[in-house]
């Protein structure tokens, strides 16, 4: 008997609110339709393991059929099934949730965790793109009587008997005119490939295409072999993905294998990987793996995919895991991880910190445990892993805390510490005169070369610390060391920023190291260059172009943030320090020239030559120093 009645919603208005605000995005159809069948499979399963029923779990199965002639799009499953008692209740009552209600249940962990559908809404997101929906379903209870539902979009639908002779249940989508692009194969594929390549039930997706003769020779009844469809068909998925096992089960060979099946694009291998396994006090599986970064902070940040329970949900997880995080690839799989209801977005809730402050402690427990059990290794990977480290540093305390004893320092010896051995090792001998330790570094060894080499002749040490964010981590590491201070081997005069036992005599008298700052400063351009005459050894050049590191830093800073929240200093001028060594024989020349047209030409040819060793002589001022040496020389 055929019944038909309205869908019990408060809304007639309902479809519409789906379809526009609910799923906004019109391919999750197939993502809900398909998580539903596999949630009837699952039923089976636990069913079937409790006794209920005797089924034979390697035949379950869920297919997705495409008919181009006839526009329709098939999600069928030999699952649970439902009775015409279960369709009226599951399917006309919306935002009642038959997978809750088995959970309710079946309070069995395993059998709460296998059922992906929690909102009851997942089926009515097919009238996004169909125009009408059958349901054709059969119940795995012994007597059940196979029942069709039918509903155009409008509240209304119809209900009564049919004929199916397996169990299970056929969704039936009539694809609406502006959906058609969902009746093309490489859409289909590219859908099911995205959402549902990792479910735990066979997904077998074919197309419907010309008729061909049955194969077992059958006959109507004028003598003709039947014609029967040929369906073109696949498995889609990998049912038992590599988190989903135990890591005692794995070798390194299957996780890159897995790490190719998730980037086929990629064309290195990972460094290393991080299985995560948690039961308590939440379930998290998945895996990360730690791509080659070296100095690159623009790579793609969507590249670690969320699953709830196999099924794809989103490649945001910039609200799941710390920002510094998202550097990584991999997986990440909670069915605790609070969605909304179309589940694309994730719902503010303590597990989801409690789950972000995991990930971070496991991610930090692991590389410090490959610091320890081989520093050289570890040493090997630093520059492809370091910026991450870095940015992890700045941007969460909790890691900043653990990282800082296996964070890596290398000098231009390349010899690596860590900040506490470096400390240790030159606190005595780099103090300045109010105590503090200073450690000189250079953020590029051969554009710096010359002010290098008068460090490390003089005996001191020097760090490389190049990269994106050292500005501001070399801040946040005198922040949390306030008896040290990092400058930059070009910032100032060595013997000015160290304390020395012997300050060094100058050779000058006071009145000529007046009369020479004047001459000097007539010929510079004194908003950018602030003159200074200082007693260095003869053997130093004999002008020294630096930089203060304070406002190097600042400018650093500005550029990397594009301005943002340091507008209100507007852009930073470009000024140097310009050290005149006072024991160096040239200088003296200055004075003993004998006229000003000589006296300028030195001065002018110093002050390039300090710039060149910059990287700052440039353009028309370059030109003129190549012209001017020629003239020198000849």
């Amino acid at each position: 008997m055929k019944k038909t009645g309205n869908i019990n919603v408060t809304s007639e208005n309902i479809f519409p609110i789906i379809k526009q605000f609910l799923y906004s995005d019109h391919e999750i159809f197939l993502r809900e339709l398909v998580s539903n069948a596999v949630d009837a499979t699952q039923k089976m399963k636990t069913l079937n393991t409790i006794g209920e029923f005797n089924t034979d779990l390697k035949k379950l199965r869920v297919e997705v059929i495409l008919n181009k002639e006839k526009k329709t799009i098939t999600i069928r499953d030999n699952g649970i099934g439902m009775t015409e008692e279960e369709l009226d209740k599951y399917i006309n009552q919306i935002a009642f949730s038959g997978a809750e209600e088995f959970v309710n249940k079946y309070k069995d962990a395993d059998a709460k965790n296998s059922i992906i559908g929690h909102f009851g809404l997942g089926f009515y997101s097919a009238f996004m793109v169909a125009k009408e929906v059958e349901i054709i379903t059969k119940s795995q209870k012994a007597k059940s009587k196979p029942v069709k539902w039918v509903c155009d979009g409008s509240p209304n639908f119809s209900m009564e008997e049919t004929k199916k002779k397996t169990a299970g249940t056929d969704i039936i989508l009539h694809i609406a005119e502006d959906s058609e692009e969902f009746l093309e194969d490489n859409k289909i594929s590219f859908i099911l490939n995205k959402y549902c390549k990792f479910l735990p039930v066979e997904i077998k997706f074919g197309t419907k295409t010309d008729k061909i003769d049955d194969p077992k020779g059958k006959k109507d009844d004028k003598d003709n072999i039947i014609k029967i469809d040929k369906v073109s068909d696949n498995i889609i998925n990998n049912t038992k993905p590599a988190w989903t096992k135990k890591p005692s089960n794995l070798k390194d060979e299957h996780y890159k294998s897995f790490y190719k099946e998730l980037y086929p694009m990629e064309m290195s291998d990972p460094l290393f990987h991080i299985h995560l396994n948690v039961d308590f006090p939440f379930n998290l599986t998945g895996i990360l793996y730690f791509p080659k970064l070296k100095n690159n902070l623009e790579v793609q940040k969507n590249k670690i995919n969320l699953y709830s329970n196999q099924v794809f949900i989103t490649d945001n997880v910039e609200n799941i895991v710390p920002e510094f995080l998202t550097l990584l690839h991999g997986v990440i799989d909670s069915p605790d991880i609070p969605l909304n209801v179309s589940r694309s977005y994730l719902q503010a809730d303590g597990n989801v910190k409690k789950i972000s402050s995991h990930i971070t402690k496991k991610v930090a427990g692991k590389l410090s445990s490959m610091f320890k059990k081989d520093r050289k290794d570890f040493e090997q990977k630093w520059e492809d892993i370091k910026v991450f480290i870095e940015y992890g540093m700045l941007t969460e305390q909790k890691f900043f805390d653990k990282a800082k004893d296996f964070s890596l320092y290398k000098n231009t010896n390349n010899e690596f510490y860590t900040f506490t051995e470096f400390y240790e090792k030159i606190k005595e001998t780099q103090k300045n005169k109010d105590g503090k330790t200073i450690i000189l570094y250079t953020n590029d060894a051969n554009e710096q070369h010359s002010f290098v080499k008068t460090a490390t002749d003089k005996g001191y040490e020097v760090l490389e610390l190049g990269g994106p964010l050292i500005s501001h981590l070399i801040s946040r590491l005198e922040s949390e060391n306030s008896d040290t201070q990092f400058t930059r081997v070009d910032g100032d005069i060595i013997d000015k920023l160290i304390e020395k036992d012997e300050n060094t005599i100058s050779k000058l008298s006071d009145k000529e190291k007046e009369k020479l700052q004047k001459i000097i400063e007539e010929n510079v351009d004194k908003e950018k260059f602030t003159v200074q005459i200082q007693n260095m050894s003869a053997n130093d050049l004999p002008v020294v172009i630096t930089q203060s590191e304070f406002m190097r830093r600042m400018k650093e800073q500005q550029q990397l943030s594009g301005n943002g929240g340091m507008q209100m200093f507007g852009s930073l001028p470009e000024t140097y320090n310009l050290a005149i060594n006072s024991n160096h024989e040239l200088i003296s020349k200055i004075l003993s020239e004998k006229t000003n047209k000589k006296k300028v030409n030195l001065i002018n040819q110093l002050l390039d030559l300090a710039l060149l060793s910059q990287g700052i002589l440039k353009g028309e001022n370059l030109t003129d120093f190549i012209n001017r040496s020629v003239s020198m020389i000849k």
